[in-house]
């Protein structure tokens, strides 16, 4: 060994360095990325805006026959009284221009046999996936129609438990 006290140092100062880096990896790894906290703000109004029409749609009983207007609409298989009468809610605003809320929907029930049946229902335009869209959803009750076409549309009494899924976009 030439110089025992000039290898000490080096040795030292390769530690040193080691140990800045190691705190450097640390200190960027450690550092989260910012993102706006009003991010999915927009989702969540959507979200709200979607529920309170479904709500509103399944919450007054029409006079005439005692029904919700959304339970009358999946009884009758009306496509068009949804579409028109969801529109129509979701998309109303208190200024000139309409909102650009899109929509699609679809029903699931139990069949008398116990399967579970998804139907569609109606949509504004079609989904295709490159949109971001939240779903909302509402159950309802309808009487007095089996919803399997194959059954032949028998007129029952029975109440039936039936699922309103609304996926929602804006365009």
């Amino acid at each position: 060994m030439v110089n025992s006290e000039g290898q000490l140092f080096t040795i030292e100062g390769i530690a040193a360095a080691l140990i800045m880096l190691m705190t450097a990896y640390l200190v960027v790894n450690t550092t989260s990325v910012y993102t706006s906290g009003d991010a999915h703000i927009n989702d969540m109004q959507l979200e709200v805006i979607g529920s309170d029409a479904l709500k509103m749609m399944n919450t007054f009983p029409n006079s005439t026959n005692n029904k919700t207007l959304l339970a009358q609409i999946v009884r009758e298989d009306n496509n068009y009284g949804f579409g028109n009468n969801f529109s129509t809610v979701l998309n109303g605003r208190t200024g000139a221009q309409p909102d650009t809320i899109q929509w699609m929907a679809n029903i699931s029930f139990v069949r008398p046999d116990g399967t579970v049946n998804s139907t569609y229902l109606n949509m504004s335009r079609p989904l295709s996936g490159g949109e971001h869209a939240v779903k909302v959803s509402q159950w309802t009750i309808i009487e007095g129609r089996q919803l399997d076409p194959s059954m032949g549309m028998v007129e029952t009494q029975r109440l039936r438990a039936v699922l309103v899924e609304v996926f929602l976009w804006r365009d």
